[in-house]
């Protein structure tokens, strides 16, 4: 353990820069195990997210003397029920739209071969001048090792995907059944009772504020994901509830997720219509609805509080991809809610503080709305 740690000043023989150093060595090789080790942290990392969500109902529903085991496996089961019964209700329009995806490849082929000659063309004169540049020399072609065979790339996938799942549901569901208490002895173990109780505190705010986050948020994106179905089916889109669904689901991820579903979509029109207008018609309607959604709703209903800088969440979106892939894009936006509700009940978290949340022109954008808001409901 270092000697900061103590709240001991370095001694004759220790210089700050050599504490720092270790910090940073430290920290260095945690991001190297959490990045090598991925395959056993990224489930735990989203049963720890998960419990979070799913912590408010079982405790309401411990209050009302249900164990707090047979509450957590209830509402466990219900979630992953209904998370079961939408991928069911999408499945058959999915795999409608999957049956046609040669014919839309097709099409899309067609409507793009203008372009593609275009690329070819250059192609073709890059490839010419290389081979002009390049020195004649007789090598010998390396010999490519062979890949690995299809059943067993399956077979790997599906051992992972199945171990990662079963460890997902138990440790979420040790976690849920062993709620405060359960945190208060692992706690304890590690420091003193005022800091365990001090620990306690944090745990629970940040538990509260990432439950609040993801409540308020799943209710904006379900009304963007009627939304977008209605819109879609006044268009005539096919699969308007297809369309819908996903915006709700990548609405999750901030900035990417939107601007995935505007793609989506426009190639959906493109291969659909042939109108121009209808095309634009389709995405610019799209981009409203995001415009008002995140523009307006969500500043309106996630406040200030939970707020973050914009900058800061895309480069949490990135790194999160580059260290875990998917999860870690899911995990990023409540690791900084987190991060954010911790360093405001820190003594020292005022300059993450800062740092974390949102710039001038958001915070005054918010109080105008807010300003507008109140007048309207008086």
């Amino acid at each position: 353990m270092s000697v900061e740690a103590y709240n001991v000043p370095p001694g004759p023989g220790v210089s700050r820069g050599a504490v720092t150093a270790v910090k940073a060595l430290a920290w260095g090789a945690f991001g190297l195990l959490l990045f090598e080790a991925h395959i056993a942290f990224v489930p735990i990392a989203l049963a720890l997210l998960f419990a979070l969500i799913l912590s408010s109902p079982v405790e309401a529903l411990h209050r009302w003397h249900i164990p707090r085991g047979a509450s957590a496996l209830l509402i466990l089961v219900s979630a992953l029920a209904l998370i079961g019964g939408a991928i069911d209700l999408l499945s058959t329009p999915a795999q409608h739209w999957f049956a046609s995806a040669p014919q839309t490849l097709q099409t899309i082929k067609q409507r793009i071969t203008p372009v593609a000659r275009f690329m070819q063309h250059i192609d073709e004169l890059r490839g010419s001048a290389d081979t002009l540049g390049a020195p004649h020399a007789s090598t010998r072609p390396a010999v490519a090792a062979p890949a690995p065979e299809g059943p067993e790339v399956l077979l790997g996938a599906t051992r992972d995907a199945l171990v990662g799942s079963v460890t997902f549901v138990i440790v979420t569901l040790f976690l849920l059944a062993g709620g405060p208490p359960m945190m208060a002895r692992m706690t304890a173990a590690f420091v003193d009772h005022l800091h365990a109780g001090h620990v306690l505190d944090l745990i629970e705010k940040v538990r509260a504020e990432v439950a609040k986050f993801y409540l308020t948020t799943t209710l904006i994106n379900l009304g963007l994901g009627c939304a977008t179905a209605g819109v879609m089916m006044a268009w005539g889109m096919p699969n308007p509830y297809l369309w819908g669904a996903m915006a709700a689901l990548l609405n999750y991820i901030p900035y990417v997720g939107s601007g995935t579903t505007l793609l989506v979509i426009s190639v959906v029109a493109v291969v659909s219509f042939t109108n121009l207008g209808r095309i634009l018609g389709v995405a610019g309607s799209y981009v409203l609805l995001a415009t008002i959604e995140g523009q307006i709703v969500q500043p309106l209903l996630v406040g200030r509080r939970l707020a973050v800088n914009p900058l800061v969440v895309f480069l949490a979106l990135w790194f999160g991809g580059m260290f875990w892939g998917i999860p870690g894009i899911l995990l990023s936006t409540p690791l900084l809610v987190a991060i954010k509700v911790i360093a405001e009940h820190s003594a020292r978290g005022g300059a993450l503080l800062k740092f974390l949340g949102p710039n001038q022109a958001v915070m005054e954008r918010e109080k105008k709305l807010r300003e507008f808001a109140r007048r309207a409901t008086d």
